[in-house]
């Protein structure tokens, strides 16, 4: 199986910065996992990639109103399922076979595994909230499954 590359962002609240597409651009599929903030967000990841997105409590107004409040997005014959708050999941993962959970809505970039499962939460490529770090995560999966979260430095250029 090829590995597929898929590039994970969350909590853009609107502001698409540079600094996350260009870390994004060799992603092959890209997550939001919410609080997009504006259609414009997910029009500039569509240009790097295919783009599955949900909606975040803060997304509102017709353009996110399509968007689900979760989903699984399937990957060669591994599925991820993608929700904005992680105390709204309702599945058991184990149980329902997913190889991870992607999720957002707390600004802190996190990754652990529970169970075999990896959960993360890329933390936020938006606005800079508090003291906490400006990130997108990249999932590799093939036959086994990695990730690694990236802190963007805006406005010094893409990340090493």
């Amino acid at each position: 199986m090829r590995s597929c590359i898929v590039g994970v962002i969350s909590d853009t609240h609107g502001l698409m910065r540079p600094e996350a597409l260009e870390c994004l651009r060799k992603s092959d599929l890209i997550v939001h996992c919410g609080d997009v903030g504006a259609s414009a967000v997910l029009d500039a990841l569509k240009r790097i990639a295919p783009v599955h997105a949900v909606r975040g409590n803060n997304d509102q107004g017709p353009w996110a109103a399509a968007l689900p409040p979760h989903t699984t997005v399937k990957v060669g014959r591994r599925e991820i399922y993608v929700i904005h708050n992680l105390a709204e999941l309702e599945v058991d993962p184990a149980v329902s076979h997913y190889a991870a959970i992607l999720y957002g809505h707390s600004h802190r970039p996190k990754m652990e595994r529970r169970g075999g499962v990896l959960f993360l939460n890329p933390g936020s490529a938006g606005p800079r909230r508090f003291s906490l770090p400006v990130a997108v995560a990249i999932l590799k999966i093939g036959a086994a499954i990695g990730a690694r979260i990236v802190e963007l430095n805006p406005g010094s250029g893409p990340p090493p």
